[in-house]
């Protein structure tokens, strides 16, 4: 077989060319780090350079005088970029694989005078170093995301305490109201709470105030239903000296004045009266004030929130709220929506209010997990606020440490699915003893359920483990 210096000058078409120029060429082919390999027209393997056998493992014997074809079908490599460029007639890269080297392979034709493919050069690079640090990377970016998303998550139950004073909120139904009130807090837009009594449009205030540029302002929360309505206009917009009998002779601002440079919450607007309702739409028209009894604009710069449980739209149609206004107030509307369309929180929301009692009254009661599934089944028609009160009552009405069904209210037994374990137990018929076992039964199995082991179990029903054992030997558990 020809040696690589005789293949070299004798298929190249350099024989009888100026020697220099010849071992120039021969010096650079085989100085290249990467592997370089030719072909010609017919896909023989005509030269190769030693930087190829040292990546690929393949010695120029194994290549030279024969096709690409015939090498791909001994195995030696996976398949050809010289075949794909000469059926192709245009440069080409492919990832080849040779005796288990992953290796970049691009091939480029070379054109004789009359632009047909003479030879076909191909350049070799190993990317197992490559793809070694590509899996690394893949790797560190993946660990880099949990920490990440793990880090985000703490975040953002951290943002949720620190600004909603502990209000527990997870559930994606919650999660995209926070969302929507984090956009719209950095803006100034009027932004309507619309939502059932008790669903926490307050702690949304808050929220919004507190991610706004606004937070060292002032936020003034007014209920319009609790304020009697001959006090409400001047308890708003304020009055000067004299304005009426019993009027302060120094005058005094009103609300509106006072939260000038933060916030304003109207909460309850739908009480709010017709003819308060004009003057209410002049101010978020002009953003400026007139006090009882005064003639002077005063400019404000307030933000204004307004919340109801009421169906305004309703009122509009029958002339109990002013269209104008309504449109004004609901350029922002974010629905709140209620505790039994959002499961996920309950739960939390109950041990959140149930460790705020246990450490105001320094008390360490704790809730059967039946109880738990008690308050998820429950619709909750008195929402977050009716949750927290329940929690309070029980926390300090209970005889002993453990909560248990038994001192439910009648009613959230009444509220739950009909087909539930206690639902059913509670409606049993038989003598008071029975009803008693049914109950007792029924707890016993839902903790060795959850706790697996009578140790445990007893532990948490606050008695011993053999006094444990003789009870569900005797209720044929």
């Amino acid at each position: 077989m020809n040696t690589f210096r005789e293949l070299s000058v004798k298929d190249t078409g350099l024989a009888g060319k100026n020697e220099d120029i010849q071992n120039i060429l021969l010096s650079i082919f085989q100085s290249s780090y990467d592997g370089i390999y030719v072909a010609d027209s017919e896909g023989v393997g005509i030269m190769v350079n030693q930087a190829y056998s040292r990546i690929t493992g393949v010695k120029s014997e194994e290549l030279l005088g024969k096709t690409m074809k015939t090498v791909v079908k001994e195995g030696i490599v996976s398949e050809s970029v010289t075949v794909k460029v000469l059926e192709e007639k245009v440069p080409k890269t492919i990832i080849q694989t040779v005796r288990g080297k992953e290796l970049l392979v691009t091939g480029n034709p070379v054109l004789d005078e009359s632009g047909k493919i003479a030879y076909v050069v191909t350049n070799v690079r190993d990317i197992s170093d490559l793809n070694l640090m590509k899996t690394k990377l893949r790797q560190s970016i993946k660990l880099s995301e949990k920490y990440l998303n793990e880090i985000a998550e703490l975040k953002k139950t951290e943002i949720l305490h620190m600004h909603l004073d502990g209000i527990v909120g997870q559930s994606p139904e919650i999660m995209k109201v926070f969302h929507l009130a984090k956009k719209v807090a950095k803006v100034n837009s009027t932004v309507l709470l619309l939502g059932e009594s008790g669903v926490g449009k307050e702690v949304i205030v808050k929220y919004i105030h507190q991610e706004s540029d606004r937070a060292d302002g002032p936020l003034v929360k007014v209920n319009c239903a609790a304020i009697p309505k001959h006090l409400l206009e001047s308890e708003l917009f304020g009055y000067e000296k004299g304005a009426f009998t019993g009027a302060d002779n120094r005058g005094k601002p009103g609300l509106f004045e006072q939260a000038s440079g933060g916030t304003i919450f109207l909460d309850e607007i739908g009480d709010m009266p017709v003819d308060l309702q004009v003057k209410l739409l002049r101010v978020l028209q002009e953003f400026e004030i007139t006090r009882v009894g005064g003639t002077k604009s005063v400019e404000i710069d307030v933000r204004v929130i307004s919340a109801t449980h009421m169906n305004l739209e309703e009122m509009v149609e029958n002339r109990e709220f002013r269209r104008d206004l309504y449109y004004r107030l609901n350029i922002v509307p974010i629905k709140i929506p209620p505790l039994r369309e959002r499961k996920a929180d309950i739960v939390p929301l109950a041990f959140f209010f149930l460790n705020k009692t246990n450490k105001k009254n320094k008390l360490n009661k704790r809730f059967d997990p039946e109880v738990l599934h008690i308050f998820q089944e429950y619709a909750w028609p008195g929402n977050i606020r009716e949750l927290e009160n329940l929690v309070e009552r029980l926390v300090v009405t209970a005889d002993h440490d453990h909560i248990l069904p038994e001192i439910l209210p009648p009613h959230l037994l009444e509220g739950i699915n009909s087909s539930h374990p206690l639902k059913r137990t509670a409606r049993s018929k038989g003598t008071l003893k029975a009803i008693v076992e049914n109950v007792e039964r029924q707890i016993i199995r839902e903790h060795i359920r959850q706790f697996k082991t009578t140790r445990r179990t007893a532990a948490e029903l606050g008695i011993s483990q053999s006094a444990l054992v003789k009870k569900m030997q005797k209720l044929g558990i």
